[in-house]
C-alpha cells in the first residue's frame, strides 16, 4: 500500500521513492543506512507487517467472530490446532496489527513532509488522502469484511497529524499515555463490570454462533445480518472504548519512531540489536504469562478482562522487536530475494489488504466456497500459505510493469486530483 494504508509509513513514500532500490554495503555494521537501502528496509517492513496480519485475521475469516478472544469457544482446541493457535499467539497476535499501525504514523510524518517540499499545502492533501481513505474503509467493512482497519486509522489520522511538529519524546509519552487507557477500562471493568454481561461476550450463546454460521453460508445478501451489526459496533462503542486510544497511541508511537530515525533504517546495527533483545524477550515472556495465566483459570471467565492485558503490551514490544529483526536482515540482504518480495508486497499493500479480503471471503463465505467453520486452526494457517504464494509473486510481476498497486493508483489520483502516471517507462 501506501503512506497511509495499514500499517503503511506509506503508499505514496513508496511512490515516490523510486530511487534506486539497490543496497548499498551489506558488510556495514554501524552508522546510517544509505537511502537507497533505507527505502527497501521501510517497504520491506510494510510487506512484512501486511502477510503476517494475515496469520490472524484468518481466524475471523473463517470461524465465528468471538473465536478471537475466547479460542475455546468453537473448533478443536487440542494437538496441533492448539499448537496454531498457540504459535499465533504469541507471534502474531496483536502484534501485526500493532507494526501495521505504528507503520501508518511513520506515514504521517512522511506524506506531511514531502508535501511541504513539494510546494504543496500539506494539510490539504494530506485531509484527502485521509477523507478517501475513509471511504475506503467504510466500503470495506460494509461490503466485504466488519474486520475493517481502514476507517479507524482514518478517524485516528484526523487527529494524530495535529500533533506532528511535536518532539518525538513528547510523541511517544503521549502516545504511550493513550496506551494506557484501554488498558484502565479494561482493568476496572474486570474489577466492576457485571459477570453476566463478561460472560455473554466471553461465551457467547449456540444460537449466536449458529447465526453466524447462517449468515456467512449463506448469500452474499443473507452476510449483511452479521457485518453491518458488526462493523457498527466496532465503529462506534468498540472505537470509542478500545481502537481509537490503540490506534491513536501506536500512531503516536511511530511518528516518534520515524523522527528518531528507527523505521527508516537509520540506527545504528548495535541499537536494532537491542530492539530485537529486549523488545523480543520482553513482549514474549510477557504474552507467555497471559498464556499461563488463562490456561490456570482454565479459560473461565473470571480470567477473560484481565488475559487480554497480556497480549496487549506485549505485542507492542514484540512489534519493536520486529523492526529491528527487519531492519537488520534488510542491512544483510538488501536486494536478497526475500527483502526484494517483501518490499514489492510493502510498496502494494493497500491492494494486497483489500486483495486478503476477496480471496479469504471468496474462500470461506457462502458466495463462494462456503468454508466457514468447516476448516481445523491447522487448515487455516494452509490456506494463509497459499494466499502468500499468491500475494508474493504477484506483487513482484505488477511492479515490474506498474509504478503502484492499483488501489494506490487510484488512492493517488484522488488526493491529488490529477491523472497520475502507471506504467513504469523503460528506456530503449
Amino acid at each position: 500500500m501506501s503512506d497511509d494504508r495499514p500499517g503503511a509509513a506509506g503508499a505514496d513514500e513508496s511512490a515516490g521513492q523510486e530511487e534506486s532500490r539497490a543496497g548499498s554495503n551489506p558488510d556495514r555494521s554501524d552508522g546510517p543506512t544509505p537511502p537507497s537501502e533505507r527505502i527497501v528496509a521501510l517497504d520491506a517492513l510494510r510487506g512484512f507487517a501486511l502477510l503476517g496480519i494475515l496469520v490472524i485475521n484468518i481466524r475471523v475469516f473463517s470461524m465465528p467472530e468471538r473465536v478471537l478472544a475466547n479460542p475455546t469457544i468453537y473448533g478443536d482446541f487440542s494437538g496441533a490446532n492448539y499448537w496454531a493457535w498457540f504459535v499465533g499467539h504469541v507471534f502474531a497476535e496483536g502484534t501485526f496489527i500493532a507494526l501495521f499501525t505504528i507503520l501508518f504514523g511513520g506515514g504521517v510524518i512522511l506524506f506531511t513532509r514531502r508535501a511541504d517540499r513539494g510546494g504543496r499545502e500539506p494539510f490539504d492533501l494530506y485531509f484527502w488522502r485521509i477523507g478517501w481513505l475513509l471511504a475506503f474503509g467504510l466500503a470495506h467493512a460494509y461490503l466485504l469484511w466488519y474486520g475493517d482497519i481502514l476507517v479507524a486509522y482514518a478517524l485516528c489520522g484526523l487527529f494524530v497529524v495535529l500533533l506532528k511538529d511535536l518532539t518525538a519524546r513528547v510523541l511517544a509519552t503521549v502516545g504511550v499515555l493513550f496506551l494506557a487507557v484501554p488498558s484502565v477500562i479494561e482493568a476496572l471493568a474486570g474489577l466492576f463490570a457485571d459477570p453476566a454481561i463478561v460472560a455473554s461476550t466471553w461465551e457467547p450463546s449456540t444460537a449466536s454462533i449458529e447465526a453466524e454460521f447462517a449468515a456467512y453460508r449463506g448469500s452474499y445478501v443473507d452476510q449483511f445480518s452479521h457485518r453491518i451489526p458488526a462493523a457498527f459496533g466496532r465503529q462506534t462503542s468498540g472505537f470509542l472504548g478500545y481502537t481509537a486510544w490503540r490506534v491513536g497511541g501506536l500512531m503516536l508511537l511511530g511518528m516518534a519512531l520515524f523522527k528518531w530515525g528507527v523505521l527508516t533504517n537509520e540506527r545504528t546495527t548495535r541499537e536494532y540489536g537491542r530492539l530485537i533483545a529486549v523488545g523480543g524477550a520482553g513482549g514474549i515472556a510477557v504474552i507467555l504469562a497471559g498464556v499461563w495465566y488463562v490456561e490456570s483459570a482454565d479459560w473461565g471467565v473470571e480470567a477473560a478482562l484481565f488475559y487480554r492485558q497480556f497480549n496487549y503490551w506485549g505485542s507492542i514490544a514484540l512489534a519493536v522487536a520486529y523492526v529491528g529483526l527487519v531492519m537488520r536482515f534488510c542491512r544483510w540482504r538488501p536486494t536478497g530475494m526475500v527483502s526484494t518480495g517483501l518490499a514489492a508486497v510493502g510498496r502494494t499493500a493497500f491492494s494486497n489488504y483489500i486483495l486478503q479480503t476477496v480471496l479469504a471471503t471468496s474462500i470461506f463465505y457462502g458466495h463462494g466456497l462456503g468454508l466457514f467453520g468447516h476448516v481445523t486452526r491447522v487448515e487455516a494457517l494452509g490456506i494463509v500459505v497459499v494466499i502468500w504464494a499468491i500475494q508474493i509473486p504477484l506483487s513482484v510481476l505488477w511492479l515490474h510493469y506498474f509504478r503502484y498497486g492499483p488501489i494506490e493508483w487510484l488512492w493517488r489520483v484522488l488526493t491529488y486530483r490529477e491523472r497520475q502516471p502507471l506504467r513504469v517507462e523503460r528506456r530503449g
